[in-house]
């Protein structure tokens, strides 16, 4: 892990190896809660704050991927591969979805001086009636 770490630029504090340890245990959609409710439960305490910078900054040198679902709610996605989502708003579980599932024949031209850097589709289900 620490050669991971330290591969993509970043310094292997205590911290930091035992937050990229819980995260890349298996392929996995973690928000910040619940990465703080582990590595609090596996180890010794790590703040909030600690959490939050650290999942902020593996996004950043892109060791993780964010999804943010709604305003409210982010996923950090261990699978930085290109791929999409099924979101169940009933049970909160976030569910990867191959890229070549989804057909994206018609997007619209981009704004001058723009390029394309991805598109992330999110499919909202909930449980039928």
């Amino acid at each position: 892990m620490i050669a991971r770490l330290k591969q993509a630029g970043v310094t292997p504090t205590q911290q930091r190896v035992e937050i990229a340890q819980i995260l890349f245990a298996k392929p996995q959609h973690l928000s910040a809660e619940q990465v703080l409710a582990i590595v609090n439960s596996e180890s010794s305490l790590v703040s909030k704050a600690t959490v939050y910078n650290t999942l902020g900054l593996f996004a950043s040198k892109g060791l993780l991927s964010e999804v943010i679902v709604d305003p409210t709610k982010v996923f950090y996605d261990s699978n930085t591969s290109s791929h999409h989502h099924f979101y169940n708003v009933d049970s909160g579980e976030l569910i990867d979805v191959d890229s070549e599932a989804v057909n994206l024949s018609n997007l619209p031209p981009l704004p001058e001086g723009t390029e394309a850097e991805a598109v992330d589709v999110i499919i909202r289900v909930r449980q039928s009636s």
